[in-house]
């Protein structure tokens, strides 16, 4: 289904580009009255090469960029403990009190009940949003090192004025090199609002799915950024069935035949804290359904789409078939959205015990 490039010629086997940032989480509190926060890192591209590391045990690095500051350091030594290779980070000067440059604060309460997660990111200015064609050297990475499979999304694209174009510039090298690539549309409306809102999207996200083989994305990723009219789904996009997923994966594939994996996540929201789970995905000119987990109990849903982004990748990159990529990516997700933070803390062992129907018994 997808020709990946063998182990032995590529130094990694899965790459990032996008942002990011300091997570701050009041825990069980709320962000306006708390007194203390824990701190992570995490971001919708990294979280992904994250989990290959940590979950599933692949050899990956991120391409990003911090002002060289202690914040910066700090989050560079996140990245570390995650074991995710920090060659190719860009550090830029900081100028003391960011004026010309800063790094990103994510804000984030989990929720619980019929209080939502909220987010409050402050990343105007961020050393990332700043990248421009030409400051990385894509040949050097692609080339020099060898990289099976690159993975950015539409948060990294919609940070700056010139960031489409390095998405573009880092997915057209990537394709040069035969490394294979993935994309998760990742609409957040907030980081589009004052750059041109969904216009300024499409534009972006329609030019750059041309350089992608492996789509992600929810229902609302796909209409809001590829401007998709599914017949059938209504506008406020609630209450969607199995058939209605297909109707809009078969869109998106018939829009871009470049597309040789599409997947999404099948989310239903009864509280913050239980949800409906399932997710589907095309490859090979066929459909495969994962196992349909509903009620599931959620600790903290920020990062279970980029956890089940992971899964997908690698049990592509593995077993290469999709009705096993679509199940491993809905259980590393639903195993990711058990812990508190963005990245995943499950275990390939977890994984595999939940993809053959293992429950929550005890281990002894």
């Amino acid at each position: 289904m997808l020709n990946y490039k063998s182990a032995e010629e590529c130094a990694y086997d899965a790459l990032s580009l996008g942002e990011i940032m300091l997570r701050l989480d009041p825990a069980d509190g709320r962000i306006h009255t708390t007194r203390r926060f824990d701190v992570w890192e995490g971001g919708g591209e990294y979280n992904v090469v994250r989990g290959l590391r940590r979950c599933f045990g692949l050899r990956t690095a991120t391409v990003t960029a911090f002002a060289d500051n202690p914040v910066g350091r700090l989050v560079e030594d996140f990245i570390l403990q995650g074991g995710v290779d920090t060659r190719f980070i860009k550090w830029v000067d900081y100028d003391g009190i960011g004026r010309t440059v800063r790094n990103g604060l994510n804000f984030v309460e989990r929720g619980f009940g019929i209080r939502g997660a909220k987010s409050c990111s402050d990343r105007g200015n961020t050393a990332v949003s700043q990248l421009k064609p030409g400051d990385i050297d894509w040949d050097e990475i692609f080339g020099k090192y060898g990289v099976r499979h690159f993975h950015t999304g539409g948060i990294f694209a919609a940070l700056g004025e010139s960031t489409p174009e390095v998405a573009i510039e880092a997915l057209r090298k990537a394709k040069e090199y035969g490394t294979i690539t993935s994309y998760d549309l990742n609409y957040r409306p907030s980081l589009w609002k004052s750059i041109g809102g969904t216009d300024r999207a499409r534009e972006v996200n329609r030019e750059i799915a041309k350089y992608v083989d492996v789509m992600i994305g929810n229902e609302e990723d796909f209409t809001a950024c590829l401007g998709l009219e599914i017949e059938g789904v209504d506008s406020n996009l609630t209450n969607l069935e199995t058939e209605s997923f297909k109707a809009m994966i078969r869109a998106a594939v018939a829009a871009y035949p470049n597309f040789k994996v599409v997947a999404t996540t099948m989310r239903s929201v009864k509280t913050a804290t239980v949800n409906d789970w399932g997710a589907i995905a095309y490859g090979d000119g066929k459909f495969a359904e994962a196992i349909h987990r509903p009620g599931l109990e959620i600790f903290d849903r920020v990062g279970g789409g980029d956890s089940f982004a992971s899964g997908m990748i690698y049990g592509l990159m593995t077993d290469g078939s999709i009705d096993f990529a679509v199940n491993c990516g809905a259980a590393h997700g639903a195993l990711a959205m058990t812990t508190p933070g963005d990245t995943s803390m499950a275990t390939w062992p977890e994984v595999k015990k939940l993809m053959q129907g293992g429950g929550a018994r005890v281990d002894r």
